[in-house]
């Protein structure tokens, strides 16, 4: 099947990478994932022989008759290498067979590109394999692609739909990775643009899913085949690399599994030992983030011990770390807290013989089982009971998909905020009831806050990190315990966007500030189109609803509040809108509109000064009442209100039917920022004397700058909160009255 993932990422140039294991005892892996299209029987036997082990006789014959159906509907369709199309569904039903997976997932994977690839819908496959299966099919076929939609833009569309899918049945990215698995497999009949998209779209968004479902196997292996194909040269290098230092160091690695197997039982544990070889990937990433050659990366070669409870995984530790010394700061204790997709392990490093950096695992049987087969342990080791915490972890993950998915404006934003989730690089803190919550490194106070509740994040002002005030953009720390002060009328701030690092909290920072952007700009919309109406003699209110019905048909918008919202984000022009409603009024009443002699002049709109995020005040100006002032309405920007005198205003002369008349409100009372520049002398104190006078005169001081020094003069830079052009004005007048200060003024940027 053609992948339906997400929009690939430029990938960085430079060799590197951080260790992970290679595949090694756990899920049993595909015997036959790409089955010989000369011999589909035989493979068709071999995955009825697998299913035979765990299904009923009349559950394995539902899902042969659901391979003949796929066989029948594929038939004289091949596949780029050539071979039958019905291969690739037997392989991705095989990979699911392994993972012992039940009828109806099987009988989805057998007839996953059926709905995509011939005219069998949906409706169909229900009557014939039941709608569960036929749901499942529905999940994993891409949505049609939208015209006019670039690739990118289609691609995220599909990729969301797969993960709401997701969200529903589990079973849905389950069969969608065993269809990613098998095309990784045989992607050397493709073009090589082709495979390094794909292979790109692999290590971006599927092999992370694999790893966030606790598939560590399977996730591996989406990881070696990508880099394989998207990397073929430094594959070839790191593998040729890799077998060198597999003979240098075989007499070391043998010297240290003795050992264990002999000392461990000696100290009265009872111990499963299993060497494992680093795969090429993560040594390449280990390379690329630590920038070291390959000669640098040392622990290339790893053990893991199973032990038959949790209390032995702690005594094997102690035992462990009798025998060789271990690496300081290099033990993480993963069973106390296990990472969100349900790992549970004990890792250490210590210094083998002849100095050799060792990497071991300590687990239980039962954490090894959920640690390689994640979410596939449900149905590989049913009689498990910690499985059921990782179905919860897992339900829980997949339930904040739907909740990032109503929190997102569209499907390119969706899937950038589920990318962030797939990299966590976890950080853990308490709240002051003890609670521990994972958070992505990096996280702030407000990550933490949207992570304790919507409501607590959206209404937070303050925050305690560890009993001490902090920002709110203080960076978290592993143990640091939170406390987040909230006030029952704070807003989330737009500059939050900047630092907050977890998917949840920057969908719903985004949410709410669309919300209110959208509800301001409906209600300046409205009365930018009342201002347009008035040059035609209309108001607002004489426009009848048949004559608004008439235009939001005819102009495609849903409602008579999208118009409304449009004018205000700058989508439509208030002028032409105010002209077609006008004609639409007349045709509907046949009253005429006022002549244009006699049409009454714009009244303008008044600034208040808060309006928030639809009405702004320039940045390049820093408008104060009291200013000449005139704003201009650009698309997606809302209203942008400048002084008459701006620069940039100088510079949008073309652009006229987007100046709007605006005026300030009398005493509105409001605090504005402005910025003066002061030059004087270099005398003790002078600082001291012009903050006083900045605040004698009723002014807060948001920021100042000192320029490099000159000699005898410095130039000092204040941003002040001033109510009007006329407090502004007495603050000049004070600072002046200083012997010092030699020469004062307003400044722009």
């Amino acid at each position: 099947m053609p992948p339906t993932s997400a929009v690939p990422s430029t990938p960085a140039d430079s060799i590197a990478a951080a260790g992970t294991a290679q595949t090694g005892a756990g899920t049993p892996q595909p015997e036959s994932a790409a089955p010989d299209p000369a011999d589909l029987a035989g493979a068709l036997a071999t995955l009825c022989g697998k299913l035979a082990a765990y299904l009923e006789p009349e559950e394995t014959e539902r899902v042969e008759a659901a391979y003949h159906f796929g066989e029948a509907a594929h038939r004289g369709q091949f596949r780029t290498s050539g071979d039958p199309y019905i291969s690739h569904p037997l392989a991705v039903a095989n990979t699911l067979a392994d993972w012992r997976l039940d009828p109806q997932a099987l009988m989805a994977a057998l007839l996953h590109d059926v709905m995509e690839d011939t005219d069998i819908g949906k409706e169909e496959i229900a009557e014939r394999f039941g709608k569960a299966t036929a749901e499942l099919v529905d999940g994993v076929s891409k949505i049609d692609r939208l015209e006019n939609q670039s690739y990118e833009e289609a691609q995220a569309e599909n990729f969301r739909k797969m993960l709401l899918a997701m969200a529903r049945d589990v079973r849905v990215i389950l069969i969608k990775l065993a269809d990613r698995l098998h095309n990784m497999q045989t992607l050397g009949a493709l073009k090589i643009e082709k495979r390094r998209r794909v292979a790109r779209e692999t290590l971006d968004i599927y092999a992370p899913i694999a790893n966030r479902l606790g598939l560590n196997v399977l996730s591996r292996e989406l990881q070696e085949l990508a880099f394989q194909h998207f990397h073929p040269m430094r594959y070839g290098v790191l593998e040729k690399a890799l077998k060198g230092a597999r003979g240098n160091r075989r007499e070391v690695v043998g010297k240290i599994m003795d050992t264990l197997r002999r000392r461990l039982p000696e100290m009265g544990i009872d111990v499963e030992v299993m060497g494992r070889e680093k795969h090429i990937y993560g040594i390449y990433r280990k390379m690329r983030e630590k920038h070291l050659t390959f000669s640098q990366v040392l622990d290339i070669y790893g053990f893991r011990i199973l032990v038959k409870d949790q209390p032995t995984c702690y005594l094997a530790l102690g035992a462990l770390h009798s025998i060789y010394k271990p690496v300081p700061g290099k033990f993480k204790d993963y069973i106390a807290i296990p990472k969100a997709n349900g790992y549970q392990s004990l890792h250490t490093t210590l210094i083998g013989p002849y100095g050799t950096p060792v990497e071991v695992q300590i687990r239980t049987h039962e954490m090894h089982h959920v640690a390689e087969s994640g979410v596939a342990s449900h149905w590989l080791y049913k009689d498990e009971q910690t499985l059921d915490e990782l179905q919860q972890k897992t339900h829980k993950w997949l339930q904040s998909l739907l909740e990032l998915q109503s929190a997102s404006g569209n499907s390119s934003e969706f899937l950038e905020h589920v990318k962030v989730d797939l990299f966590p690089g976890e950080v853990f803190v308490f709240t002051p009831k003890g609670k521990i919550l994972g958070l992505p490194r990096g996280a702030t106070a407000v990550d933490f806050a949207y992570a304790v509740h919507t409501d607590v994040g959206n209404r937070c002002v303050a925050c305690r990190i560890n009993g001490e005030p902090k920002p709110l953009r203080t960076e978290l720390r592993n143990g640091d315990q939170v406390e987040v002060i909230c006030a029952a009328h704070a807003n989330p701030n737009p500059s939050w966007l900047s630092y907050v690092k977890s998917s949840r909290a920057r969908a719903h920072i985004r949410h709410f500030l669309k919300v209110r952007q959208n509800v301001e700009s409906t209600a300046l919309g409205e009365r930018l189109l009342a201002q347009a109406l008035q040059s035609f003699g209309l108001r607002l209110e004489n426009v009848d609803a048949v004559a608004w019905g008439r235009f939001v048909r005819s102009s495609g918008a849903q409602s008579k509040k999208e118009v409304l919202t449009d004018i205000g984000l700058g989508k439509r022009l208030a002028v032409i809108v105010a002209r077609r409603l006008a004609a639409e009024r007349e045709s509907v009443s046949g009253l005429a509109t006022v002549p244009v002699e006699r049409r009454k002049p714009l009244g303008p709109i008044i600034i208040h000064g808060s309006e928030g995020v639809a009405v702004q005040l320039a940045k390049c100006c820093r408008p104060i009442p009291g200013d000449p002032i005139v704003g201009i309405v650009r698309k997606g920007q809302g209203l942008t209100v400048h002084t008459s005198d701006c620069r940039s205003i100088g510079r949008t002369h073309h652009e006229r039917d987007n100046w709007v008349e605006v005026e300030w409100e009398q005493a509105s009372g409001s605090l504005f920022e402005t910025s003066i520049r002061i030059v004087t002398e270099n005398r003790r104190g002078v600082l001291a004397r012009m903050a006083a006078a900045i605040a004698a005169a009723d002014s807060d001081i948001q920021n100042v700058r000192i320029d490099d020094d000159q000699g005898l003069y410095s130039a000092l830079q204040f941003t002040l909160q001033v109510t009007s052009r006329g407090h502004l004005a007495r603050i000049m007048r004070s600072l002046r009255r200083i012997p010092e200060v030699m020469r004062i003024s307003r400044t722009r940027e």
